[in-house]
């Protein structure tokens, strides 16, 4: 057992939770936003660009509708009209945004009919033949979406449009979802047209934007942890120097994202001399709504005739009201308690003195020590955790903290920390040595499951001795064990250009066929 885990112990843990929706980084990670799926923000990336000639960038990614299947059709997977999405950068370490982002979608239906006979038949599907970049005639749904940068209070700062640097339109297109390839042949170079260069108001040097499906970059063994750790175990013990961190699948191998990315010249989002940034998304939506209102005569199809119906309008109105927030990975799901989950996704970092106690005095360590106490596994008796403050409302002292900081949950990004080649990036950050990555930022390849349990069972709290300087000998071995879901992260997984996530799954295996 020295020095490794099995992977029961770390998969048993996550399961208590089950109940309650987690895990996934930030899929379903609270009651209310599983009703919203098109405003659930799964995972949030900050990291300095590592593609060639890019290294004054500073990429932003945030991924929306989680668990999309790439057979989801007819309906694919749009975003909401109704709802903002943003992304906040705050670049002086007082937990209040002072760069918004945000981002309005629309949804255009072409309309397209076929001849039926002598009637004009509307289709029901999104597309009715090929579609490319430079043809959409076959194309029935598409979206477009505006993007805007607020300076200051994100509701009330000076706001101006962000737009094409080539035709300074400030309406961008984002492609169809990855249907298969009969319907767009060569997907991947079909995306990359919609990877838009844009003039960033107050900013001198253009940047980058792309929306589009994504292949879920989140790596974690899900589907056997919540059939009650259904896993088959090697009957031997690990040996050690074994390596329990590929034993098992990721589930999320064929499901897809939505991604909203930027990237943006670091200069641009720094401030003075402070080379800390810190980083979240939000959803929000209308207060008020009116569901399917009076019926009204629809004659869009004439031959039918007239017939009462629904319009399947939804009118909204009032204030903007936040329903989802995502700095770090996986604070909702293993750090905030049930009773709060609704609540942190409708909070501001500002305000996170009063979620302080789930960081000061955490239960999911207490929760390992009492189902894995007899195979050596001690939560750290060291209250409270001012560890665990840094990681997750601080940043940590020489690597990712603002010289004037207030405690807030942010991504922290230290934009003067050295990049990490590709070849040579470590998927466990700064635990390996890798100062470029999680909790420095967080890029695509950065195993956030496992450092985030490694860190909740304190091996931050060195030194491991059991002299007088060790903050809690009794639990020294067991935080230095390596804690894993058993699914590993994959370089080859992943893009090594903007926007850095791979081409989505097809929802068709086939290639083209008559």
């Amino acid at each position: 057992m020295k020095g490794h885990i099995r992977l029961g112990l770390l998969l048993s843990t996550i399961a208590v939770t089950a109940s309650t929706g987690l895990m996934a980084s930030s899929h379903r990670e609270a009651p209310f936003i599983t009703s919203l799926p098109k405003v659930d923000a799964s995972d949030f990336y900050m990291f300095r660009s590592y593609e060639a000639n890019r290294s004054a960038y500073v990429t932003l990614i945030a991924n929306y509708l989680p668990l999309q299947d790439a057979y989801g059709g007819p309906n694919y997977f749009t975003l909401d009209p109704k709802a903002l999405y943003e992304i906040h950068v705050d670049n002086n370490g007082n937990g209040v945004e002072d760069l918004t982002f945000q981002f309005r979608f629309q949804t255009n239906r072409q309309g397209l009919a076929v001849m039926a006979g002598t009637k004009s038949i509307p289709v029901p599907l999104s597309n009715i033949g090929p579609v490319s970049a430079t043809d959409t005639s076959a194309q029935n749904v598409a979206e477009t979406y505006t993007l805007t940068l607020v300076r200051g209070d994100r509701r009330h700062g000076t706001a101006t449009a962000v737009v094409d640097a080539t035709t300074g339109g400030s309406s961008f297109t984002k492609p169809l979802d990855n249907i298969g390839a009969k319907s767009i042949p060569g997907y991947a170079a079909y995306a990359n047209t919609f990877v838009h260069t844009i003039t960033i108001p107050g900013c001198d040097t253009p940047g980058k934007v792309f929306v589009g499906q994504r292949k879920d970059g989140f790596v974690v063994n899900l589907g056997e942890t919540f059939d009650l750790v259904n896993i088959k175990y090697p009957a031997e013990e690990l040996a050690p120097g074994a390596n329990a961190r590929s034993l098992e699948p990721n589930t999320l191998a064929d499901k897809n994202v939505t991604s909203l990315a930027l990237e943006i010249p670091t200069a641009c989002l720094t401030a003075g001399t402070e080379p800390v940034i810190g980083g979240w998304t939000t959803a929000s939506m209308r207060q008020a709504a009116i569901l399917n209102p009076a019926p009204q005569n629809d004659k869009s199809v004439a031959s039918v005739g007239p017939i009462p119906r629904p319009t399947g309008t939804e009118l909204r109105g009032g204030a903007w009201v936040q329903v989802s927030r995502l700095g770090a990975p996986l604070v909702n799901e293993l750090v905030i308690g049930l009773p709060d989950k609704d609540r942190f996704n409708g909070s501001q970092p500002i305000n996170d003195k009063q979620f302080a106690d789930y960081v000061t005095n955490p239960s999911l360590p207490v929760l390992l020590q009492a189902l894995f106490g007899g195979a050596g596994v001690k939560a750290p008796n060291v209250y409270p955790r001012t560890d665990l403050v840094a990681a997750f409302l601080t940043g940590v002292d020489g690597l990712n903290k603002p010289a004037n900081v207030v405690a807030s949950e942010e991504l922290r990004l230290n934009t003067s920390t050295d990049i990490t080649p590709v070849g040579s990036q470590q998927d466990l950050g700064v635990l390996a040595g890798d100062k470029a990555g999680f909790p420095n930022g967080r890029r695509p390849i950065d195993d956030v499951v496992d450092i985030e349990l490694r860190v909740a069972m304190g091996v931050l709290l060195s030194p491991f001795d059991g002299s007088a300087q060790d903050p809690d000998p009794a639990s020294s071995g067991s935080r230095q064990l390596h804690f894993t879901d058993g699914a590993l992260p994959n370089p080859a997984d992943y893009l090594q250009v903007f926007p850095y996530l791979n081409t989505p799954v097809g929802g068709s295996p086939n290639g083209v066929s008559d």
